[in-house]
């Protein structure tokens, strides 16, 4: 194969490979089909690689070039014994008729759900002009109508695994467009109108699987963050206890039950609704500052660990919250020793931690333990490194107010904080 000499316009300019369903767009430039979509619908891109001219993002704008194709497909079939394989003829673009008909089947008895609900999996996980035309026609209203009515509310899990396939695919392509308003038929606000919409995911998360089906956890645990990212306040404030608990079993199960990703996506959910009393109390309520500190301590991703402590700062803010970061033993050990180790986000909330924790719960005992600890010597530091203003005013703070309790420190400097 290396050795033949591949017509330059077989070559899609994008992949640099031969073209399978070659398509030419709007500025006359011909590109495999695959390569163009994933340039304007993922890599958001509106512009022709080649010309730079302006591109619609409209399948009507890519015409099949036949012509080219089959000449490709006959000179592979003239170099087979070359190593070259032959192109197959591309399937035909999906139309609306299909994917109404199979909508249609999803409503149906059993026999015809199933089917429908395996063949809109399919042909999600095709192609992105696929997901695309299945944002288009609501197809996740559908599915989400069938996990509320013939899964949750018949506690039964088959054909569950492609319902949350086809939604995990579906919200990839509306984050890659932004593509889902109101005219597809499912809006995030609906999302959390739809009560049962809600407490069938929840419901997902607390499901057990066999036969190492982990990954329809995953795809909930996406689907939710996508959802609870766009929810007004008061959607977010009214989240069920169930909730909570459910996401929180999936962060201490986290090795057995979820990828990283999924991991911090779960952690994502929870970082936005923490902000509102109500849901602090019942996050801690489950336990949710115990396990945060036992994840963080094998903790080695910038990002975990950003959201591990953006959540412990919600969750300080209030008593019952302090009480349990106080109860577990290597609490102010983990916040103390990632001041200056990971990011500046991570400065800003251990900080913010520990002003807390001094404010409100700093008795002589927790701030002879922050002296142990190495919290007082890395506050002390902040104040002779280049960081935010208003970190070192904080560590300074602390650093006064404290001062008669730290004196015997040896890295404490009265020069810092005068009376």
């Amino acid at each position: 194969m290396e050795d033949i000499e591949i017509p330059h316009y077989f070559i899609c300019p994008i992949s640099l490979q031969i073209m399978k369903d070659p398509v030419t767009a709007i500025t006359g430039i011909t590109y495999d089909r695959e390569s163009i979509e994933h340039w304007l619908l993922t890599s958001k891109n509106t512009t022709c690689p080649v010309t730079k001219q302006p591109l619609p993002l409209s399948d009507a704008d890519l015409t099949p070039n036949h012509t080219l194709r089959r000449l490709i497909q006959a000179w592979c079939s003239e170099n087979s014994s070359k190593g070259v394989e032959r192109i197959p003829t591309p399937k035909p673009p999906l139309e609306k008729a299909q994917i109404l008909k199979l909508l249609k089947d999803l409503d149906g008895d059993h026999h015809h759900q199933l089917k429908a609900i395996k063949r809109l999996e399919t042909l999600a996980a095709e192609n992105e002009r696929n997901r695309k035309f299945m944002v288009e026609t609501s197809v996740a209203k559908a599915v989400f109508s069938y996990i509320a009515k013939y899964c949750f509310l018949r506690n039964q899990t088959e054909g569950l695994e492609q319902a949350m396939s086809i939604l995990h695919y579906i919200v990839r392509i509306k984050n890659s467009t932004n593509n889902m308003n109101s005219s597809s038929g499912l809006t995030d606000q609906n999302l959390f109108e739809n009560e049962h919409v809600m407490d069938s995911l929840t419901w997902v998360l607390s499901c057990t699987f066999e036969n190492n089906k982990n990954h329809i956890k995953a795809h909930t645990v996406f689907v939710l963050k996508s959802i609870v990212e766009k929810g007004n306040p008061n959607d977010l404030s009214r989240l069920k206890p169930e909730f909570f608990r459910n996401i929180l079993e999936v962060v201490k199960n986290r090795d057995k039950n979820i990828t990283h990703q999924g991991l911090n996506a779960a952690l994502q959910i929870l970082l936005q609704a923490g902000p509102y009393g109500r849901n602090r109390t019942v996050m801690v309520q489950y336990g949710a500052v115990f396990e945060l500190v036992e994840l963080e301590i094998n903790s080695t991703e910038r990002k975990t660990t950003e959201l591990v402590f953006g959540i412990l700062f919600h969750l300080c803010s209030c008593a019952d919250g302090r009480a349990q970061f106080l109860s577990h033993k290597a609490s102010i050990f983990v916040v103390s020793r990632r001041i200056l180790r990971v990011s500046q986000a991570v400065d800003d909330r251990a900080v913010m931690i520990f002003s807390l924790i001094c404010r409100f719960s700093g008795t002589k005992q927790v701030l002879r333990e922050m002296l142990e600890c190495g919290a007082v010597s890395r506050l002390c530091v902040l104040l002779q490194v280049e960081c935010a203003g208003y970190l070192k005013e904080r560590a300074r703070e602390m650093l006064k107010t404290h001062s008669g309790e730290w004196k015997d420190s040896p890295c404490i400097d009265e020069s810092h904080y005068p009376r």
